[in-house]
């Protein structure tokens, strides 16, 4: 395949790509979109109504605009309506806390080059458990998976299984959607124990506490409980070396009866590595932040499940968005 054309504008539109990132991260973190999601306001009353500067804010409002996330009514400003369906705190599609957690990783983005000349990452993991970087991760992490789950989970066959363990499920979102879909379906929701919370208040929202259950445990140091016919394991492994893998690999496999699946949801590269794109830039978000973590393979993760014991690794097609990709096996 012939080299890309790498113009200077493009390289030039690379290099200050981060502008938008940022106007669009400031936007969310002033939750500058609920007041304008459903009325039209003049930038001062929506200054007054963020606690913001006039002349800051209609600078900002301009780049949105010209970004297309906001449009100007006569004199006032409102969203877009695709705009605000996602970047509005009144939407049930709400993606600002991804959006934010983004916006957490950027300071360590701007180390790359020490973190690739040490091999080592330069952020501490979970920035050191402060709360709002947390909360911010999982329920980022819980808005990415209700926006992706009722589409997905209508494509997984899970017909006869009935008991699921959703390993490192955080706030449960996974588990309740293969529930809802599957009426003969139980789940249980293994997580660290900060993020029981947030697992309640989620299967409590869809009214699952007869179904769904959360048991608090991290799955590298301590035994996983009980009996399961299916596993889901959703960006779980890139967090982990290819040695922390064998070990989940392993637990996980110790407690599926014979004939039980395993789905694994993660960014998986090309076998040479070199792509698709953002798997490999999310191969440099783990070496930043994790001490072995990675975006793996196919061929890498056939070779993991086969050391542990797992029969018939394959990729399945169900069809989403995104740069997702779900590995099945059976044991």
């Amino acid at each position: 395949m012939d080299d890309r054309i790498w113009p200077p504008q493009a390289l030039l539109e690379v290099s200050n790509g981060y502008w938008q990132t940022c106007a669009l991260h400031a936007a969310v973190k002033l939750d500058l979109f609920s007041p304008l999601d459903d009325q039209v306001l003049c930038v001062e009353d929506l200054a007054a109504a963020i606690g913001a500067d006039r002349d800051g804010l209609e600078r900002l409002v301009n780049a949105l605009v010209a970004m297309g996330l906001l449009r100007k009514v006569d004199r006032g400003v409102t969203c877009a309506s695709s705009a605000a369906a996602f970047l509005s705190r009144r939407s049930s599609r709400y993606l600002g806390h991804i959006i934010l957690h983004h916006h957490q990783l950027m300071e360590s983005w701007n180390h790359l080059d020490i973190a690739v000349t040490s091999g080592r990452p330069v952020r501490a993991r979970y920035a050191g458990d402060d709360p709002q970087w947390r909360k911010n991760f999982l329920l980022g992490m819980s808005d990415m998976a209700m926006l992706l789950a009722p589409e997905m989970v209508g494509k997984i066959d899970l017909g006869g299984r009935r008991r699921l363990l959703d390993l490192g499920g955080g706030t449960g979102a996974w588990a309740v959607h293969f529930c809802r879909k599957n009426s003969g379906l139980e789940a249980i929701v293994y997580d660290l124990p900060p993020t029981r919370p947030f697992a309640e208040q989620t299967i409590a929202r869809f009214e699952l506490e007869d179904r769904v259950s959360f048991v608090a445990g991290d799955f590298l140091e301590t035994k996983i409980t009980g009996r399961y016919d299916v596993a889901w394991l959703s960006h779980v492994l890139h967090g982990e070396g290819p040695q922390e893998v064998r070990t989940i690999l392993k637990k996980t496999a110790s407690v599926l009866e014979p004939g039980g699946l395993l789905l694994i949801h993660e960014f998986v590269l090309d076998d040479d590595l070199s792509g698709p794109l953002f798997p490999a830039l999310f191969s440099l978000n783990m070496l930043l932040g994790t001490s072995e973590g990675r975006a793996y393979s196919s061929r890498q993760l056939f070779e993991l499940l086969r050391e542990a014991g797992f029969r018939k690794p394959r990729r399945l097609s169900p069809g989403l968005p995104g740069p997702s990709t779900v590995i099945a096996a059976t044991i």
